[in-house]
């Protein structure tokens, strides 16, 4: 019975001791495959054989890694400290220029997020990692983007354009792109505009950007050019002493300096001589006064027995 148990206790110890031989080997495989694979990475990556690597090699790899770490993480840390200072400073200028928020927002980002990029790029390249690739891949991705959407980043950069530079604000009246109308708001791809019978139109910045544009309420005062015909045999000083009474009765026309009236004669047309009426007023007050202007000017003149002439044609018989 004892050589029973003896005989069973040795078949165990015996089957233990392949399988866990077995274990230990597969181990040893499995460390060694690993090995191999890391050996070749290195040799693919860096070009250098581990199998050919002596202790001082290692050792002046190490070294050199360690520099270039070193040197990366400087590079990081000066590189985040210009970015922080150079964000700083964009902000200032956007300040002092009285950028919109939503601009502001959108700019501050845009030059955090590309410095941070070529940031990172100069590190990898300090690494000794290859960067060419990862440049042609946002550099073809880039170009892909910009094709596809060409009409829209340009009407993009003529909004950043205007709210940078303001050729117009929002309230000003402007004529561009044959619309005339008052500017309701800007956006960053387009303008609004209500025309003055209360109709929206949307123009994009991309025009108004690169277009011809005028802006009524860009100065603050303008000049109101009316023309008068009286016919001909009319005396001039009758004429401007009826215009120089309507001009004194009405105190939006400014009077000083250089927005003194002025009251030429300026042509001799096929039926009437043309005396043009030119009035300095502010511009909120220039159709208002355009407007009143002419009605006075036809009633006044008419009550003064001045002859306004019309086109007319005269035919003559014969018998």
């Amino acid at each position: 019975m004892e050589e029973k148990v003896v005989d069973v206790a040795a078949e165990v110890t015996d089957a233990a001791t392949t399988q866990a031989t077995d274990g230990a080997v597969e181990g040893v495989t499995k460390v060694t495959e690993n090995l191999g694979a890391t050996a070749d990475a290195v040799k693919e990556s860096l070009g250098i054989d581990l199998g050919d690597v002596a202790l001082g090699d290692l050792v002046s790899l190490a070294t050199s890694f360690c520099t270039k770490l070193l040197a990366a993480v400087i590079v990081l840390i000066i590189g985040r400290f210009i970015i922080k200072h150079l964000a700083k400073l964009v902000k200032k200028m956007m300040a002092k220029r009285n950028v919109e928020a939503s601009l502001f927002t959108f700019v501050d980002s845009l030059v955090s997020i590309t410095l941070n990029f070529v940031l990172i790029i100069i590190v990898i390249s300090i690494l000794g990692i290859e960067t060419s690739s990862f440049v042609a891949l946002f550099a073809s991705a880039g170009v892909a983007i910009g094709m596809a959407l060409s009409g829209t980043l340009q009407n993009f950069a003529g909004g950043v354009m205007v709210l940078i530079f303001h050729p117009y604000r929002v309230g000003d009246v402007i004529e561009a792109q044959g619309f005339v109308g008052c500017v309701k708001q800007i956006q960053i791809f387009n303008t609004v505009l209500t025309t003055p019978d209360n109709q929206t139109i949307i123009i994009p910045n991309g025009a108004l950007s690169t277009g011809s544009l005028k802006n009524y309420s860009a100065e603050a005062n303008r000049r109101v050019d009316l023309n008068v015909e009286v016919a001909y045999g009319t005396k001039p000083e009758e004429v401007r002493a009826v215009l120089n009474r309507l001009i004194a009765a009405d105190t939006r026309i400014l009077s000083e300096g250089a927005y003194a009236p002025a009251i030429p004669m300026t042509s001799m047309s096929a039926s009437s001589i043309v005396f043009q009426m030119r009035l300095w007023t502010s511009s909120a007050n220039y159709w208002g006064v355009l407007f009143d202007m002419t009605e006075n000017v036809y009633n006044e003149l008419t009550a003064a027995g001045i002859e306004i002439p019309f086109q007319q044609v005269d035919v003559h018989m014969k018998q």
